[in-house]
């Protein structure tokens, strides 16, 4: 049976991409810089020099807070200035998360936002997987963390008034959460991909975390 080498993927290295010009376009609660670039072709030999603006948000810890003894979850809701289009309503149901400070771990920022957005203080923080929220124009990586949710959840509302913060905290049933997720009224790539890795790991955190296993 065939198996997968890793250490075929990826092809090419960071050595195989040259930076002629950098320079920063836009400077305000984010940054944008302007890189002109070349890189190795599949085919062999360089690309021309091309131009790509590059969108240097920073990195961000998401994390998703479950108590495997009760089977339930906590998500919160929020306006999201991004997701005014369509018509649709800017208020998404998500996963806590945050922007990772210079002088905090990932671990510490997941436990800052926890408590900021949603009043908990969580157990253990169990990494679930990392990666590049928009790779094609942003730098952003987003690790993501399960919480062990072993105290008492205070549904309200949470957050931060000088950042402008006015989040709802949810107490949902995993079934019910995957309810929702299927009929598209959670449509944001952190909360999906924690939802979908609870999924796949479910027997092995129930098995670590739970006192009582939940059929």
């Amino acid at each position: 049976m065939s198996g997968v080498n890793s250490n075929d993927y990826p092809s090419f290295a960071a050595q195989d991409v040259e930076v002629i010009d950098k320079s920063t376009v836009f400077q305000g609660f984010f940054r944008v810089e302007r890189c002109q670039l070349r890189h190795k072709l599949y085919s062999g030999g360089w690309s021309s020099a091309m131009v790509r603006e590059i969108f240097e948000r920073g990195h961000a810890v998401a994390v998703l807070p479950y108590n495997p003894d009760t089977d339930q979850l906590v998500l919160i809701e929020q306006f999201r200035a991004g997701a005014m289009i369509d018509n649709r309503s800017p208020w998404l149901l998500e996963i806590i998360a945050g922007m990772i400070d210079n002088n905090q771990s990932a671990e510490q920022t997941a436990r800052r936002e926890a408590l900021e957005e949603a009043g908990l203080e969580l157990g253990e923080l169990w990494p679930m997987l990392s990666y590049f929220s928009s790779p094609g124009g942003s730098t952003e990586r987003v690790q993501l963390y399960l919480g062990q949710l072993n105290r008492p959840v205070v549904p309200g509302i949470y957050g931060l008034t000088a950042e402008h913060e006015d989040i709802k905290v949810q107490l949902l049933s995993r079934a019910d959460a995957l309810e929702l997720l299927a009929e598209g009224k959670i449509d944001n790539a952190a909360t999906v991909i924690a939802l979908q890795w609870l999924s796949l790991h479910l027997t092995e955190v129930r098995s670590a975390w739970s006192n009582n296993a939940v059929d």
